[in-house]
């Protein structure tokens, strides 16, 4: 299967020298929009993780029996773009202060993680957290929900979904909203 946009095999092996970091925030069709235009991202895959049964369909991670989040893989090169500048986009485009949920979006497959490949990252990305979720507190919002975790599983979602708002530009998007700017 190859990216709608770019052309590239969404399938690894991916450039050794490029990182991956897998992202939740709600409905993956709008998710994925967001980082495949950043410079530096080298492919962007629409996915499910962090759930139980191997190589779920959309319905099963629709239903919630297998707790997978839809999910977008970013695999990127760190001398392009630096992960608190994803991060940045992370935060700023989805409610993290949501459980389960993203706006119209209910249910565990819709919400706010982060599944990460090493412990820096890990570092990184609890930092971001508790800065992002101080700059909420100020505006009067509630504590941050994302989950932060270790990559465990990640499963390719139906080629339909890959890069869906690329090939219907007016399908549903729930994204793009922010309550508070991300100061890096």
């Amino acid at each position: 299967m190859k990216h709608y946009i770019n052309n590239i095999n969404l399938n690894p092996p991916y450039p050794e020298d490029n990182k991956k970091i897998i992202f939740g925030m709600g409905c993956f069709w709008g998710a994925e929009r967001l980082f495949w235009q950043i410079e530096g991202v080298y492919v962007t895959v629409a996915g499910y993780s962090g759930g139980s049964k191997e190589n779920p369909s959309y319905e099963e991670v629709c239903s919630g029996i297998t707790n997978h989040a839809e999910v977008v893989l970013v695999v990127y090169d760190p001398k392009k773009v630096v992960l608190e500048d994803l991060l940045k986009v992370f935060w700023e485009n989805h409610d993290p202060t949501q459980y389960m949920r993203q706006g119209n979006d209910i249910g565990s497959q819709y919400r706010s993680t982060i599944y990460i490949y090493d412990d820096e990252d890990y570092t990184l990305c609890n930092k971001s957290k508790f800065k992002y979720e101080n700059i909420l507190k100020n505006v009067g919002y509630g504590e941050i929900k994302t989950e932060i975790e270790f990559h465990k599983n990640f499963y390719i979602a139906e080629e339909y979904h890959q890069q869906y708002l690329a090939k219907i530009p007016n399908g549903y998007c729930n994204h793009g909203f922010c309550q508070a700017e991300y100061k890096k």
